[in-house]
């Protein structure tokens, strides 16, 4: 399999081909109806995205910080990891310990993710697994100070990325969605899912 590795972060393009994508989003479909989207506040106002999650843990950003919870903002506990997402985590992730959280990300087209570090997990020799689902999405990468020079990767429906080693601490973002890039959804939009050990 193709694997391009930019500032340390491993890029496999077009690891899930089209039916694999399919059965991904039908899971999250099925997640998506017991732990509704919804929009995270910060300090600073709304986000541009729609967030959920599936597993022990999903996190949660409003007036009062960002953190992990057990519960959906509803109060309901989060559905399980589906297997085809797991399995995600078994191809790709080399890692001993089963992921507790997949954090779901809804891009419309005008939306987009400032450069952050995930910083909020316990155990940072665990890595975070990517996927990118539809619309095309501008991909930031930098180091691990926020002045480090960056560079920038389009990723398409089917894209994994690997966060482990200097890139797991390194800042990332999404500067921008390519509206009516794929067809995997019918009104268009990015789906990211992204795996991570939390304690």
């Amino acid at each position: 399999m193709t694997e391009l590795k930019i500032k340390g972060f491993r890029i496999f393009p077009g690891a899930l081909d089209r039916a694999a994508q399919l059965a991904v989003v039908d899971d999250v479909r099925e997640v998506l109806r017991a732990a509704p989207l919804v929009r995270p506040r910060t300090r600073r106002g709304p986000m541009s995205v729609r967030m959920s999650a599936a597993g022990d843990f999903g996190w949660i950003s409003d007036t009062r910080g960002y953190r992990y919870e057990k519960h959906h903002p509803d109060g309901q506990a989060w559905p399980p990891i589906p297997a085809s997402i797991l399995a995600l985590w078994d191809r790709f992730a080399d890692c001993e310990r089963a992921p507790e959280c997949c954090l779901i990300n809804w891009y419309a087209e005008d939306a987009r993710m400032g450069l952050h570090q995930d910083k909020d997990e316990q155990d940072y020799d665990c890595p975070v697994l990517s996927v990118s689902l539809g619309d095309d999405a501008l991909f930031r990468m930098g180091g691990e100070d926020r002045k480090d020079s960056t560079k920038s990767h389009w990723l398409t429906s089917g894209d994994v990325v690997l966060l482990t080693g200097t890139s797991r601490r390194a800042f990332h973002g999404v500067d921008r969605v390519r509206p009516g890039s794929s067809t995997l959804f019918s009104e268009g939009g990015r789906l990211n899912l992204t795996l991570r050990v939390v304690t």
